[in-house]
């Protein structure tokens, strides 16, 4: 039996489908469309029931693509997500308002039942309604009181699903229903009008308000919080504290991953029998794991924090205060948390957007939050800034150093919204933007159900990001680990004969002998082909390996560099990889490292796409490949002409 569940946005319908589905959910998309499904599946005495869990809309007459996605289904009969029985979920606090969906559900002869949530809040407000006399009004309709968020009213609920006997309704606000033509505007708003008198007669048979509870304590709340200067300031208050919590928890779960993951990869390397069979699970397929593994920290704590404040109410005041700011540049309130998000990481960020109801601002939003420089960024930032930037003080306080690295991260910040704007300009919807939002009541949070979207949110990105991830990592490792004919082997027995091999430590022999291979691989032939296009930018064809296999992710541009430039240090000891890249020349005996090329490659990882997992999840969220290509392509544009001119300027 497939069960449909309706409503308007912030009517408790996520609470009402993880109180009857719990953990057995998943989610993809509706067929054809970049629009989220989530179904999932309960039993009634060994009965199975499908829980579809369609977008909260306020009208089944579509105005986005969420909206679409209803209309489209309960329009036509024949459509394989069209429900045996609809449950329509109201707020009980706001009657009035959410009825227009109810009835239109009704009139179109779907078997229903009437769910009333919230019940708890109506009667803080003073709200009694008289369930009889609303159920009179909608013959062969069941009402059910519940507040799912607690619990309260499941057995109800299922008995109400148990027995209810599919009974076609009748037609009672308009005879003989039948669906508006979209294309005709007046005749829906003259639809909507003769239905807004039927409810406003029916809610006035039904309900009865004490006037004296009417000012609740949540308008007060909101006297502060979306205030035009103190709102700004609690909001800055928020954020900091949110992510210090991310960057102080979360590196050290993911240190730990990591460093479980690498030893793993080495205790694999020595256990198995050396071989193609080694390499490839032990440098390929174990790292690939872990590079999507060591991202589940940051995603769980950004969505338990994100979770939290949706649950309080809280983050649609964020969405307000924030969206006459950020609607000049293409986007809307909501795409800020995206936007934020991705300083942490740009994937959780991506994944945020799906709160934006609007397909064009989502997208934009999408295609903009990698410009926001993550904390993948921060090793190669930080090593670039030691290599050219010098430990001064400006004024004898300021940080020269700091300063830098502040600039890069507003860099990112002004190029996303400045591409932006021209996306804005570029991209064509035939859909109006717009924000129709409710501000929740204020409630405290209810943990299972923070918890049940943490998990989703994790399942998400193993499940469909993760598969990318670790397919695009063999890739990598096959083409560092292969090369054409006997050049891999010749490189490395030539390196061995070199009579100062010996002298070097077993470590500094293996660092010379890994990039002597990595030189002859395919990946290594492939930055020999391309350092004539990345020479004027200042770098060397080992530079351009390494930006290749940074493409992994970011940080790896560290340790390639580390590998790549594995030279002898005259007194045998072990240098800095700092101090190797400071000494390192080019053939004419210039350093390689100057602060043109610094600059240059810093301005370049600002910009660039160096990260698949963002690229797997980007393709994941818009459910095409073109997005995340026009992505790569606009962003390494921005990249090599950004870095192009910064190292001709300052060389």
């Amino acid at each position: 039996m497939k069960i449909a569940l309706f409503g308007n946005p912030n009517t408790g319908k996520s609470s009402v489908f993880n109180l009857l589905t719990g953990l057995r959910q998943h989610i993809g998309n509706f067929a054809g469309i970049t629009v989220e499904k989530k179904s999932g599946s309960f039993n009634i005495e060994n009965k199975q029931y499908e829980l579809i869990d369609f977008p909260g809309v306020y009208s089944i007459y579509p105005r986005s693509k969420d909206e679409e996605v209803v209309y489209k289904v309960v329009s036509n009969p024949s459509h394989p997500d069209f429900p045996d029985l609809a449950l329509v979920i109201v707020d009980a606090s706001n009657l009035e308002r959410n009825l227009l969906l109810f009835t239109q559900i009704y009139d179109l002869k779907i078997p229903t039942i009437l769910v009333l949530n919230m019940w708890d809040l109506a009667q803080k407000r003073g709200i009694t309604i008289d369930l009889e006399k609303l159920q009179a009004s909608f013959p062969n309709v069941k009402v059910v009181t519940t507040n799912a968020r607690i619990g309260f009213g499941k057995s109800r609920l299922i008995e109400a699903i148990k027995t209810h006997k599919l009974t076609v309704p009748s037609t009672v606000v308009i005879e003989n229903f039948e669906l508006c033509d979209l294309e005709n505007n007046k005749e829906q708003e003259r639809e909507t009008q003769y239905r807004y008198q039927f409810i406003k007669k029916v809610v006035a048979e039904v309900e009865q308000v004490e006037k004296s509870k009417t000012d609740t304590i949540s308008r007060k709340i909101d006297n502060v919080l979306i205030h035009p200067i103190f709102g700004y300031l609690i909001f800055i208050l928020v954020l900091f504290v949110v992510f210090q919590f991310i960057f102080s928890f979360a590196s050290i779960p993911m240190d730990f991953i990591d460093g479980l993951f690498v030893s793993f990869s080495n205790w694999i390397s020595e256990t198995l029998p050396a071989g193609l069979f080694n390499d490839l699970i032990s440098q390929g397929i174990i790292p690939g794991i872990g590079g999507v593994v060591v991202f589940i920290p940051q995603i769980a704590l950004l969505f338990f924090f994100i979770s939290i404040l949706e649950e309080s109410g809280y983050l649609s005041r964020v969405v307000f205060i924030m969206d006459k700011i950020m609607r000049p540049f293409g986007l809307n309130g909501k795409s800020v948390v995206p936007l934020i998000s991705s300083v942490a990481c740009a994937i959780p960020g991506v994944m945020a957007s799906r709160t934006i109801a609007d397909w064009k601002e989502r997208l934009i939003t999408i295609l903009v939050a990698p410009l926001m420089s993550c904390s993948a960024r921060i090793p190669v930032y930080t090593l670039l800034i030691s290599l050219v930037i010098p430990q001064k003080y400006l004024f004898g306080f300021i940080n020269l150093q700091g300063v830098v690295l502040f600039a890069l991260y507003f860099l990112g910040l002004l190029s996303a919204l400045v591409i932006a704007i021209i996306l804005k300009l570029l991209i064509k919807n035939k859909e109006k933007g717009f924000l129709l939002l409710e501000l929740p009541s204020y409630k405290m949070p209810r943990w299972s159900n923070v918890g049940i979207n943490v998990l989703e949110k994790v399942k998400i990105f193993i499940l469909d990001a993760g598969k990318i991830i670790l397919s695009i990592s063999i890739i990598l490792w096959a083409l560092a680990t292969f090369g054409p004919g006997e050049k891999m082997d010749g490189a490395e027995k030539y390196t061995r004969a070199n009579p100062s091999f010996e002298k070097l430590s077993i470590e500094k022999q293996n660092q010379q002998v890994a990039a002597a291979r990595l030189e002859s691989s395919y990946i290594g032939i492939f930055g020999k082909v391309i350092e004539p296009a990345i020479r004027p930018l200042g770098y060397d064809w080992k530079i351009g390996i390494s930006l290749i296999t940074s493409f992994a992710a970011r940080e790896v541009f560290v340790g390639s560099l580390a590998t790549i430039y594995a030279v002898q240090d005259d007194g045998g000891e072990n240098v800095r990889l700092i101090e190797r890249l400071k000494n390192e020349k080019n053939k004419n005996g210039d350093p390689v490292f100057t602060l043109a090329s610094g600059f240059s490659l810093m301005i370049f990882y600002v910009f660039a796409m160096q990260c698949m997992a963002t690229l797997a999840v980007v393709k994941r969220e818009t459910n095409s490949w073109k997005w995340p290509l026009i992505q790569v392509g606009f962003m390494g544009l921005m990249a090599y002409f950004g870095a192009l001119i910064s190292f001709q300027l300052l060389s």
